[in-house]
């Protein structure tokens, strides 16, 4: 195996090395302005040598399997600059057994992904004409090989479906965006949902809403939960507790949210968007809470953070990356959640996520797509408006979590995971 065999090269001078090898066939069919734009196939091999010289770490990338000597040759170059290794390269170790690949997805033809991106259009041209309309519908079949001097060895095989919809509705200097998608490893998405759901988004906009500015309680659907996730994602980041630069860097094992929240990292569902066995450094995947009940359980650390700060990696790969987050549903349905809103917003899509101070929790940003709440009622789409608060405060002033949940993980998701809706107590809302 080619692996191997870039292994016994690069320890001839490295004391330790380790690869991943990723081959990948992606078939992809776009639509954009109603119209069709590409049906295409792509292929795709990379390579990546990680080697440990006099205590240096080098690493080196490519596309070409037949690039070994150069593979090997610019890692070992790369080492004598590198940083230090605080780490020694993992043991083989057993790994859980989970469903990561659907045999039926390489029987979807070209022909019936233009069928389902062009019938997800016509759905939605169907309810109105006047909205421009796209789509993308792609599957990819790839397989992960992973040796290391230490004797690890892994491999194994994905496939991965995705489908999303998208639509924009313009009046004079009004524009309103709207989209949907799901992605999983198996090919029963549905795609007259996604149309569906994105249709819905549009037939709650039909009518406008004005707000005045000031504190009001918000709803957040599973994909305005971003603005929270962001925040509380890169505060768990290992590299930044190591840093001291996490506000959650002291306060493992102490409250941090309302007790109701639970949030767990989950690479273990079968079939899920980011689902599989082991992580691009040879370290099995395992299910990990982070907060449970509201507690602070865990962080997440690659082997250079784990041993820098006495820790254990925890399975999520060179960059920490969460898999499948999973917040637990509460006891409340949506729309009694709704029902007790007497003046409120319903939050779901923004302009510039990101704006702020991600990592001490501050956010303000812009809606891009919002509803409003009054007398428990959404009654039409809100424009003009900003949302400003703090992360850590939201989550510890939780009224309300939806017994609904919602896969994320499609080609427009930020996190992929399960999700709730979640009633925030108040929040900041700022209107032109």
């Amino acid at each position: 195996m080619i692996v191997e065999q870039i292994i016994q090269k690069a320890t001839q001078k490295a004391q330790s090395a380790q690869v991943s090898l990723n081959t990948r066939e992606t078939s992809e069919v776009s639509f954009e302005n109603d119209y069709l734009k590409s049906a295409e196939s792509s292929q795709r091999t990379n390579i990546q040598l990680t080697v440990i010289l006099d205590g240096k770490v080098g690493v080196s990338t490519t596309t070409d399997p037949n690039d070994v000597n150069g593979l090997v040759s610019k890692a070992l170059a790369v080492a004598q600059f590198g940083n230090p290794a605080h780490y020694t390269l993992p043991a083989e170790q057993p790994t859980a057994s989970v469903k990561t690949y659907d045999p039926e997805l390489l029987l979807l033809s070209k022909p019936e992904m233009i069928h389902i991106g062009q019938s997800m259009l016509d759905m939605i041209k169907s309810y109105n004409p006047e909205i421009v309309t796209s789509s993308g519908v792609a599957k990819t079949v790839q397989t992960n090989q992973f040796a290391n001097s230490a004797g690890a060895a892994y491999a194994d095989e994905h496939t991965d479906f995705s489908v999303g919809a998208f639509g924009q509705l313009t009046r004079g200097t009004d524009i309103l965006f709207a989209m949907e998608s799901a992605g999983h490893k198996h090919r029963q998405l549905d795609f007259e949902d996604i149309a569906n759901q994105t249709i819905e988004y549009f037939r709650l906009a039909e009518r406008s809403a004005v707000v005045q500015s000031g504190d009001m309680p918000v709803i957040f659907t599973p994909d305005g939960l971003n603005a929270l996730l962001l925040s509380l994602s890169i505060a768990l980041d290992g590299k930044h507790v190591l840093l001291g630069s996490s506000p959650l860097a002291s306060k493992l094992d102490q409250s941090i949210t309302d007790s109701r929240f639970n949030l767990v990292d989950n690479p273990l569902i079968d079939y899920a968007p980011q689902t599989s066995a082991f992580d691009d450094e040879g370290i099995p995947r395992k299910v990990t809470p982070l907060v449970e009940n509201g507690v602070l359980r865990n962080f997440i650390y690659d082997l250079d953070t784990a041993g820098r700060a006495g820790a254990q990696p925890t399975g999520h790969g060179a960059n920490r990356r969460f898999t499948n987050l999973i917040i637990s549903p509460g006891d409340v349905a949506l729309k009694d959640m709704i029902k007790g809103v007497r003046k409120g917003l319903l939050v779901h899509e923004y302009l510039g996520l990101g704006q702020g101070n991600p990592i001490n929790g501050e956010f303000s940003v812009n809606l891009a797509l919002g509803y409003k709440i009054e007398n428990g009622e959404i009654v039409g789409r809100v424009k003009d408006v900003m949302l400003a608060g703090n992360a850590y405060q939201a989550l510890n002033q939780i009224t309300a979590i939806s017994q609904e949940q919602q896969w994320r993980g499609g080609p427009y998701s930020l996190f992929s995971g399960l999700f709730p809706y979640i009633q925030v107590d108040k929040l900041s809302v700022v209107a032109k």
